[in-house]
Parts: structure tokens; C-alpha cells; sequence
């Protein structure tokens, strides 16, 4: 018989997909993005009228948008709605009120209710 795992990491395929950095004008955002550029070479990407991407590792939330103190973990799953249930019936609690859809309905983000050392955390289907 088959065991399956309770590593959440395993059965969602999980991994950091992005940090999130809040930024407190757009200035800064542009330039924490640039600093990025100029120190790794991450590209400038514009995803989201909310924030600036440094690549595909650093989101730069621009002012009034950003979650948690002092930013946020973005974790890429390959089901959002199972590992929220999932981490639900876990003992964690998912912010239902706070989360994004897509055009069908189903769920690309979901947040977390509780920070870790000031950092929001969220959920992605988006690599």
C-alpha cells in the first residue's frame, strides 16, 4: 500500500516563488528595482498595476498595496484552493478575504492570517 505524504512541500510541490518589499512611493519601488538590476542583474517587470518586479524573485509592492510589516513571502503551489484546505484542516487559517481569482473562479492567491517576523505570507499558482 502506498503511503502518502503530510509534507505540504511534497504534495504541493511547494516553493519560494518571490519576496515582497514594501516600498513608500513609487520612487523608491523604481529604484529598489534598479538597485536589483545593477546588483544581480534582474530585470525590470511591470506584472501588476500594485507593484514592480525585479525579475521573477523580488516584488516590489508600491505604496497603499503592500501585506505584512515588512513585506511578503510569495510560496508557488501547483493547487492553490487544495493547499489552502490543506493547511486549513492543519491548524492554519487562510484569509479568505484577502486572496485573488482567476477569470474561471478558481484561485491563483490566498494569504495567510498570521505574519512570521513581520513578513505577510501567500500562497501562488504563479511561478
Amino acid at each position: 500500500m502506498a503511503e502518502t505524504s503530510e509534507n505540504p512541500v511534497e504534495l504541493f510541490d511547494m516553493y519560494l516563488a518571490h519576496i515582497g518589499v514594501n516600498a513608500a512611493s513609487d520612487e523608491e519601488a523604481k529604484q529598489i528595482v534598479a538597485d536589483f538590476h545593477d546588483l544581480i542583474g534582474l530585470a525590470h517587470m511591470k506584472i501588476a498595476p500594485i507593484s514592480e518586479f525585479a525579475g521573477d524573485f523580488v516584488e516590489v509592492m508600491l505604496p497603499g498595496h503592500g501585506c505584512g510589516e515588512k513585506g511578503h513571502l510569495g510560496f508557488h503551489v501547483n493547487d492553490v484552493e487544495a493547499a489552502a484546505k490543506w493547511f486549513e484542516a492543519h491548524g492554519s487559517e487562510i484569509d479568505w478575504n484577502h486572496c485573488a481569482k482567476n477569470p474561471d473562479g478558481s484561485y491563483f492567491l490566498v494569504y495567510f492570517k498570521k505574519e512570521i517576523a513581520g513578513f505577510a505570507i501567500h500562497l501562488t499558482a504563479q511561478k
